[in-house]
């Protein structure tokens, strides 16, 4: 392949990694919904062929649930991983091994009926888990290492378009008359299989992340071939030195661990607003409709029957709202870069901003431990809510998602008050907005010990 292509290249890459990453992050949220009744009689039915026994309603209730909130705990363990495994084999070769856990959680899931085992199901849950939590953060930190400054923003919103893309995906996939039906749900389960063969056939085409090969493994022509085939052009100086000042402020540095950034002031309030932006990206609510649409929408008095395509117009109204997000973005990102991150993380899903919000505020050596306590306070949420939703539906009936609405206000409060704005900075130009913060106190104190050091010295001159 030529070294010099269109800068159709990044669009490509952005598909081939998205196909294999957070849509299936999606899809995997969505396809639950659908065999939900299957899958509590197959439960049933188990307990009956093995041990006679015959499951109360809300034994079987916290059965399904385990198997629906397992997801999020196999995702908590892939987060947890995924910095190692980035810095060992790299971004792309990361996303590539990561579908050896995705295909064996879809045998799994296909051959759970044949078995007779419930338990398979919990165990391809978990599988998909962990790649769903692997994908989550390195998708987003190959993004953001891989697009050009301007386009950054429009880049790390399409992880949430893919997002979104991937509900409707498996919400169509669920449809009775699809692979939602009582004798197909375990090829519902398994049919995130293809997904991932895409990306195993397209991804290896692509160049690794440019910042991966010059400041992790030292390869600054492999960096410049990598900017020359996602650009489509020569390679401009003022981004390669930018780069390249990275590199040396980083030189020497062994990558951070997730616990050392717990104890260094200097990355205080950076590690503050990934928390809090991550936390609230589930504790939001958003995602737990499509765990538990079918409680949440009988619950609201629609027949069994319309349930299933009164999904589909939920995950339509996200897909749809993050399309326009992405138009709108693109349109500002032509006159005035990446401006609209703040508006966008205050916006009905920022999903796309939070997931790159580490690379745009962590340099390189602490960039995968960030990605780690991000990721793990995502699926933690998840699993919270997971767990909790299905009786918060029970006992708040039409109020379920009031909760939810106090979690949103306070996340726009802290946004709008804490995180620097971002648009067109540098790294450097980020890291001094957060040294201002970090060291609020330290600053007056040095101030003042500067002048006093100064009058002192004024003072003995002039003695």
């Amino acid at each position: 392949m030529s070294q010099k292509s269109s800068p159709l290249t990044l669009v490509l890459m952005v598909a081939s990694a998205a196909i294999g990453g957070t849509l299936q992050y999606g899809y995997n949220l969505a396809i639950m919904n659908a065999p939900t009744t299957f899958i509590q009689t197959f439960i049933n039915e188990t307990f009956l062929q093995r041990w006679d026994i015959q499951l109360e309603d809300y034994q079987v209730t916290l059965v399904w649930t385990i198997i629906v909130s397992i997801f999020s705990l196999g995702g908590f363990a892939g987060a947890l991983i995924a910095g190692p495994m980035t810095i060992r084999f790299g971004r792309k070769k990361c996303l590539l091994l990561n579908n050896i856990f995705l295909m064996s959680g879809a045998l799994f899931a296909l051959t759970s009926r044949a078995a007779k085992s419930f338990e398979m199901i919990i165990i391809s849950r978990v599988l998909i888990g962990i790649n769903a939590g692997i994908s989550m953060n390195v998708q987003p930190m190959y993004f953001g290492e891989s697009a050009p400054k301007h386009l950054r923003g429009a880049v790390s919103l399409s992880s949430a378009v893919f997002t979104a893309f991937g509900v409707v995906l498996g919400q169509v996939v669920g449809l009775r008359e699809v692979l939602g039906s009582e004798a197909c749900w375990q090829y519902l389960l398994s049919s995130n299989a293809i997904p991932g063969l895409i990306q195993l056939v397209t991804l290896p085409w692509f160049p690794e992340s440019p910042r991966y090969l010059l400041i992790d493994r030292g390869d600054k022509e492999a960096c410049i071939n990598a900017l020359r085939r996602l650009r489509g052009c020569e390679v401009q100086s003022s981004e390669l030195d930018e780069i390249l000042q990275e590199q040396a402020e980083t030189r020497g540095m062994r990558p951070r661990r997730p616990w050392e950034l717990f104890t260094d002031r200097s990355v205080r309030w950076q590690l503050i607003s990934v928390i809090v932006i991550s936390s609230a990206m589930q504790l939001c609510g958003n995602d737990s409709i499509y765990f538990y649409a079918s409680y949440v929408f009988k619950e609201a008095g629609i027949s069994a029957d319309q349930i299933q395509y009164i999904t589909i117009g939920t995950g339509t109204c996200e897909f749809t709202a993050c399309i326009l997000c992405l138009q709108s973005l693109c349109a500002t990102s032509q006159a005035e870069s990446f401006k609209c991150t703040r508006q966008l993380l205050k916006g009905p899903n920022h999903s796309g901003v939070t997931g790159v919000l580490p690379t745009e505020i962590f340099n390189q050596t602490a960039r995968p431990a960030a990605y780690m306590v991000a990721g793990s306070m995502m699926w933690l949420n998840l699993f919270i809510i997971g767990m909790i939703f299905p009786f918060l539906v029970s006992g708040l009936r039409e109020y379920c998602f009031v909760p939810f609405g106090a979690v949103c206000l306070s996340s726009a409060l802290f946004i709008g008050l804490f995180l620097p704005e971002t648009k067109g900075k540098s790294l450097s130009a980020i890291t001094q907005e957060f040294h201002k913060m970090n060291f609020k106190g330290q600053e007056k104190h040095s101030e003042s010990q500067t002048l006093y050091q100064l009058g002192e010295v004024c003072l003995s001159t002039a003695l």
